[in-house]
């Protein structure tokens, strides 16, 4: 395997351990396809077990340093609050296919909030989670709507400062989140 590959092994799962909210047979199924698919020469049932353990002890290590609260935490407690709202809340769903049937499934919806998978590994690396507001009938927030000045509002009263930028709700956070697996 070249080193290219190895890095970009390694950095798949970095950050489907870190994302916080796939499992350890998911992240053992992303990572044996990647394998196959990049690096076929390998055998996944022996590398697929290194590359997650040394997530792990990456992370762990990490983890050692952060703050009671972290970031993911208050985003956690603000997700639950727009549930006790009325909205309907996705979290790392595959596509907004998925999200869009869980509000066509809800009781009287206020609305939807979601993110995707690759919205979570964009924050791990990046700082930033995007999240995507609708309206009940699956219509886009738009500036100035109260349920964007609301969502917005209570993002930022608990230190999680977010713009509202070209359809989607930009959240800049430290994607820290502990992990158990």
């Amino acid at each position: 395997m070249d080193e290219r590959t190895a890095r970009e092994l390694r950095g798949l799962a970095r950050v489907l351990v870190r994302s916080g909210y796939a499992d350890h047979a998911a992240i053992t199924a992303a990572l044996t396809e990647a394998v196959q698919e990049d690096a076929p020469s390998m055998d996944p049932a022996a590398l697929v077990p290194l590359l997650i353990g040394e997530a792990v002890i990456d992370l762990n290590a990490e983890a050692a340093g952060w703050p009671e609260s972290t970031d993911p935490d208050r985003l956690d407690a603000v997700l639950a609050e727009f549930e006790r709202l009325g909205l309907v809340v996705v979290r790392y769903t595959s596509d907004h296919h998925a999200a869009r049937q869980a509000l066509e499934a809800a009781d009287a919806p206020q609305g939807l909030v979601f993110f995707t998978d690759t919205d979570v590994w964009h924050a791990v690396d990046f700082g930033m989670l995007e999240l995507k507001l609708w309206h009940p009938d699956t219509a886009n927030v738009a500036p100035g709507e109260p349920l964007l000045e609301d969502v917005l509002a209570l993002l930022r009263q608990n230190d999680l400062p977010a713009v509202f930028d070209e359809g989607r709700i930009e959240v800049t956070l430290e994607w820290r989140r502990r992990v158990t697996l």
